[in-house]
């Protein structure tokens, strides 16, 4: 190949990569710049945003905030659809329609819908995809297409504590108690009880917590260790290599021993064997 083509595909490739190094670092700025915060509300203006609490830019459609409130330490992630009303600039009265508790968080690519009350508890987190509403449409008149007939509406009320899985759907009038686990593509209607886990379409319980009798079926897994107060980053780094290393030595030997049979394991291991 000629030496200019050579310089020409490598000032091309050079253009190239300080344009992708360009776009995002531009997007890094814009996502920081555009992030929705107490102190940086943008054109938003909600009944009330705690401390801490931030919606991820690009937004999705957001309206009748003055009728929205928002706790301290929420995460709303990108392209979240938070509306109270049936449509903007509706005067909806005195009392907010949409009520986050303190730290809840809410996955990309979900919708809050509250054209009736929505009340979500302390401390809730839901998966990406989640879709919360408080108004279906009805279908009484077979004669009239389903979107043009009028909805019924109902409120809602996540308990805290709660996690909503990937895609759940939460219908008019479900009443979600304390630490309840949605499981991803369940669809909720009516009450769940406290400590219950409910899966399905619509959603059924599958596992309860009581007190007197721990979960119910028993869980399968064993509960996993709390990280101990304290640990860096670093340590914990550590000790998953450390971890790791010594499950390895410990299948090298099992390995070893297979190998050996009962004549060449030692007396300790061939009376076991």
């Amino acid at each position: 190949m000629p030496k200019n083509q050579n310089t020409f595909s490598s000032l091309t490739a050079l253009r190239r990569r300080l344009a992708n190094r360009a776009v995002h670092a531009g997007w890094r700025w814009m996502q920081r710049a555009g992030a929705v915060t107490a102190q940086t509300p943008g054109r938003l203006r909600f009944g009330a945003i705690g401390p801490a609490t931030r919606l991820a830019f690009p937004q999705g459609t957001i309206f009748g905030e003055p009728w929205i409130r928002l706790g301290d330490h929420c995460i709303i992630g990108e392209q979240v659809t938070l509306t109270a009303g049936m449509m903007p600039d509706l005067d909806l009265g005195a009392e907010p329609m949409l009520v986050l508790g303190n730290g809840v968080v809410i996955g990309r690519d979900s919708h809050v819908i509250a054209d009736a009350p929505i009340r979500i508890g302390d401390d809730t987190f839901c998966g990406p995809g989640v879709y919360i509403t408080s108004t279906n449409h009805s279908y009484d008149d077979p004669h009239q297409p389903v979107g043009r007939q009028w909805p019924r509406s109902a409120p809602v009320e996540i308990g805290p504590g709660c996690w909503l899985g990937t895609g759940s759907v939460i219908l008019p009038g479900a009443r979600l108690g304390r630490n309840v686990v949605v499981a991803a593509g369940a669809v909720v209607r009516g009450e769940v009880p406290d400590h219950a886990v409910v899966v399905g379409a619509p959603a059924r319980v599958v596992r309860r917590w009581e007190p007197e009798t721990g979960w119910q079926p028993p869980l399968r897994t064993p509960a996993p260790v709390p990280i101990p107060d304290g640990m860096t980053p670093a340590q914990l780094r550590g000790l998953a290599e450390l971890t790791e290393a010594e499950l390895a030595e410990a299948e090298l030997a099992g390995a070893a021993l297979a190998e050996a049979g009962p004549a060449e394991a030692g007396p300790a291991e061939a009376e076991k064997a």
